[in-house]
């Protein structure tokens, strides 16, 4: 569903100024600059709405998140959460997952968020998912060696599509979960999650490794790149 357009954008999106990068490309190998040299480093790509990008922070503040979200609509409701709950250490980008080579430099991020992204049914567009090869090796060539993704969804062929696409991208994985929440929930929710959790609908989740010795190849952004 596409998202309706918003009233006043432009003014909302500059009144949280102090969570938003707008040239993320000059912050390339220098974001942890914003809290400390020794912080964890969290990306998360789609943020959406920012339920999960904010309470994630909230829980761990010594960490620094950025959220790169490529639908403004989304991200000034993402930007004006965090600005209402005075979060310190989350930032947010204005960007499409394609380009995250330009933004992080090699081994920058120790794990990667990758919540509820389109699952772009048509094999004709497989290459639009945030889990293809291609997207893969983008993660793994700004995350460190031992970095992490953490993958949910509510599409079962998403995901055991996906569980096949890791090991071609450098990633072992370690947790493999069909029904997250059976037991109780786990860990944060994002908007989406919560409202599908609420109907019953199993949620899939996987962590997957980067490993030490992979070396992945990056077409350019501006090129041959999919989107998101």
């Amino acid at each position: 569903m596409r998202m309706r357009k918003k009233k006043n954008l432009v003014p909302r999106m500059e009144r949280c100024g102090p969570v938003w990068v707008r040239e993320p490309e000059q912050r390339r190998g220098r974001w942890r600059e914003l809290m400390g040299p020794d912080c964890p480093l969290y990306v998360e790509l789609g943020c959406g709405k920012g339920r999960f990008t904010c309470d994630s922070a909230a829980l761990e503040p010594q960490a620094l998140f950025v959220a790169v979200e490529r639908v403004p609509d989304a991200m000034v409701m993402a930007m004006e959460r965090a600005m209402e709950r005075q979060l310190s250490n989350v930032f947010f980008v204005d960007a499409d997952a394609a380009r995250l080579t330009e933004y992080f430099q090699p081994g920058e991020v120790d794990r990667i968020y990758l919540n509820f992204c389109d699952p772009w049914p048509s094999n004709g567009r497989a290459k639009r998912r945030l889990t293809h090869p291609d997207f893969l090796n983008r993660y793994a060539a700004v995350l460190r060696g031992g970095g992490r993704v953490q993958f949910k969804t509510d599409n079962r062929d998403l995901f055991e599509w996906s569980l096949h696409q890791f090991p071609r991208a450098g990633f072992d994985l370690e947790e493999i979960s069909r029904d997250l929440h059976k037991n109780g929930v786990r860990g944060v929710m994002t908007d989406y999650e919560a409202k599908f959790h609420a109907q019953g609908q199993p949620i899939f989740r996987c962590v997957a490794r980067r490993r030490w010795d992979y070396r992945p190849v990056i077409s350019p952004a501006g090129g041959a790149a999919p989107k998101a």
